[in-house]
């Protein structure tokens, strides 16, 4: 329990003017006789000055030193689209040592850089009852549908890995139809260049349970699972990504589908390369599609490793040196 200066004061006149005597009193206070004595040392020598709380000049072991401090506020200013978490995997990944999650946000923090995002974000209740285990083992597809002024309604339709997260392809249609999500399939399968076909979940939209699409998938051998009639959650990884990215791209006007086309190329780009995604230990995308992830870990770990003993080595000296001036 810490006390304030003036209970402190308080407790020193009881004891010094009690008569059951200094241990007794002390122990009906509940406070401890070391402690008791530290701060009557303090107040015979400095007053109530002494009573005062002193802060340790020792530093921490694992203290951020300012360079890195001003580094974290840098790049939050320069790159005001990534969060605390991002900045902190950034930092690792591309200038080559550790700070914490927690770090970073606490800098931020201290120096308004903090924001409340103005989304609310819901996140899927519940999770796929068979969950993948590698790359290309499952494909979630969806539509999401876009108004262009002047052009009316167009319709996204999105092939996303189910284990990476990876946007494999996308689609602007100007319908919603069996033969859109075909197109959109059959572009998937070209850029994969698969030997075996991956299965395919959706809801149940018109165009996923048509006999077309049906027959379409029975031809190239891909089994189509769906989800459970108004149960969102089952695509919950396409789901959140279309929020994600509306989030982003409906800041926009767009007047021609060109248009939205343009800002489409540009965001799935950031997101499969750039973006760190919680889900996946912090990395992009890409890094989990084409098999980067244990390596880029590994040497996160080693960085880890390696940071905090050098800012331990170099604290220590600090308090070594800080310590000898006191001194002399």
């Amino acid at each position: 329990m810490h006390y304030s200066p003036s209970e402190k004061l308080e407790i020193i006149k009881l004891v010094e003017q009690s008569d059951l005597g200094v241990n007794r009193t002390l122990k009906e206070l509940k406070v401890h006789k070391s402690t008791f004595y530290k701060w009557y040392q303090r107040y015979r020598y400095e007053g109530k000055e002494g009573l005062q709380r002193k802060k340790s000049s020792v530093l921490s072991w694992n203290r951020i030193n300012d360079a890195d401090r001003d580094k974290i506020v840098e790049i939050a200013l320069d790159k005001p689209e990534l969060s605390s978490r991002e900045i902190a995997w950034f930092i690792t990944d591309k200038l080559g040592y550790y700070i914490s999650e927690s770090s970073v946000y606490r800098i931020l923090k201290a120096n308004n850089l903090v924001t409340v995002a103005p989304f609310n974000i819901i996140s899927a209740g519940d999770k796929f009852q068979d969950p993948t285990r590698r790359v290309n083992e499952m494909w979630q597809t969806d539509f999401t549908y876009f108004k262009i002024y002047g052009w009316g309604w167009y319709y996204l339709s999105t092939i996303l890995d189910d284990y990476s997260r990876y946007i494999i392809h996308w689609k602007l249609c100007s319908t919603m139809k069996s033969n859109d999500v075909q197109e959109t399939i059959d572009e998937a399968l070209l850029k994969t260049e698969l030997s075996t076909v991956p299965r395919l979940l959706s809801d149940n939209g018109s165009c996923y349970i048509s006999k077309d699409l049906k027959e379409y998938l029975t031809e190239i051998e891909m089994d189509h699972v769906r989800g459970r009639p108004a149960h969102p959650q089952t695509q919950g990884k396409i789901e959140r990504y279309h929020r994600t990215m509306k989030n982003v791209i409906k800041l926009d006007n767009y007047f021609s589908p060109g248009q939205l086309e343009q800002s489409m190329h540009t965001f799935v780009e950031y997101y499969n390369q750039k973006r760190y995604h919680e889900s996946i230990h912090n990395l992009t995308p890409a890094d989990v599609f084409y098999g980067r992830a244990e390596r880029i870990l590994k040497r996160r770990k080693k960085i880890k490793t390696k940071t905090l003993s050098e800012r331990k080595k170099q604290n220590q000296k600090l308090n070594v040196n800080s310590f000898k001036s006191i001194l002399f």
